[in-house]
């Protein structure tokens, strides 16, 4: 029997996170208490802002269900392993929809994991090889989650870099915002030696650690981290315009459309037009268009223009047709 009523409340919230419907008479026995103190646990729980209906009969039932808001989640230890193994599985390789809320909520579980779970967390991860495609700039969870928890907190951070040049230098700054291209992780952040706003490519940090001072977030010039990283990307690279459309409704386009390149304009109600400007390959950009899933049209420039055709010539020929 549970005597402790902050541990019993924590087992009972526990089993009612099951998604079941739980009987009065088998939480009593689950706890070791009386079905009327179940009751009253009940009570506290709702009282906390924990939904929990009851249902009629005999025997009757109680499940949680949603709210208004969600309230504290609790986990046991093969639950909070398992998700923080995802989490950072999916942080590390900079996954297209795995975005800096995934971030967070991996550096918010591993700073309240026990030491034993962040070991058999630690332990997992390290026997696994996950098969990855792309550059291979991969980034660690570990550095993800510091900074993820330098932004959130407003705290200074330091940090050796390497450029694109190979250039290393170590670098003071004040951490911004953390975003995904959906190959690539970019820390938005003012340089405090440089007097000025950087952006930097998280797979070439090394040696991150948060100093402990305080800072008032600064504005940033474009209002929005994306953005800014946009026009940072633009001025660094060579870049050239594209207009494409897309054979199917504004929402359905921009629902699959990466953020960075470009918001859907509509056409009509069936089709919709995406302008903007990139400095990626044009052989990179034709098959991110084509795995989009929708018909479309490229209208510029000229030369992915004629890349798509020779694509789709050679997807054809592929496929056992006569393609020219």
């Amino acid at each position: 029997m549970t005597t402790d009523t902050p541990a019993r409340l924590l087992q009972l919230l526990s089993l009612l996170q099951t998604p079941r419907e739980w009987p009065g008479g088998e939480l009593a026995d689950r706890l070791g208490v009386s079905r009327r103190t179940v009751r009253r646990d009940i009570d506290r729980l709702r009282e906390l802002g924990y939904p929990v209906q009851a249902s009629m009969g005999a025997d009757g039932g109680y499940r949680l269900v949603a709210g208004k808001a969600m309230p504290p989640l609790v986990l046991d230890d093969e639950e909070a392993v398992a998700i923080a193994v995802g989490l950072r599985a999916g942080a590390g390789h900079a996954v297209e929809g795995v975005d800096e809320a995934s971030v967070r909520a991996l550096a918010k579980l591993e700073q309240v994991l026990p030491s034993r779970l962040r070991h058999r967390v630690s332990t997992l991860q390290a026997a696994t090889t996950p098969l990855t495609s792309g550059d291979g700039a991969t980034v660690t969870p570990e550095t993800l989650t510091v900074m993820a928890s330098a932004v959130a907190g407003s705290e200074r951070l330091r940090f050796a870099y390497r450029a694109g040049d190979g250039a290393d230098s170590r670098r003071h700054c004040e951490p911004y915002r953390l975003v995904s291209t959906g190959r690539r992780w970019y820390l938005v952040a003012y340089d405090l030696d440089r007097a000025d706003w950087r952006t930097f490519r998280v797979d070439r940090v090394q040696e991150p650690f948060a100093t402990g001072a305080r800072f008032a977030p600064r504005e940033l010039p474009t209002g929005n981290a994306a953005e800014y990283l946009k026009q940072s990307m633009q001025r660094r690279q060579e870049t050239y315009t594209f207009e494409v459309t897309f054979a199917a409704p504004r929402e359905v386009v921009a629902a699959r459309l990466p953020a960075w390149l470009g918001t859907p304009e509509p056409v009509d109600e069936h089709s919709c037009r995406v302008r903007g400007s990139t400095g990626d390959a044009v052989e990179w950009f034709a098959v991110r268009l084509a795995v989009l899933g929708h018909e479309f049209t490229v209208h510029e420039p000229p030369e992915l223009v004629e890349y798509v055709r020779e694509l789709g010539a050679r997807l054809t020929r592929a496929a056992g047709g006569t393609g020219g």
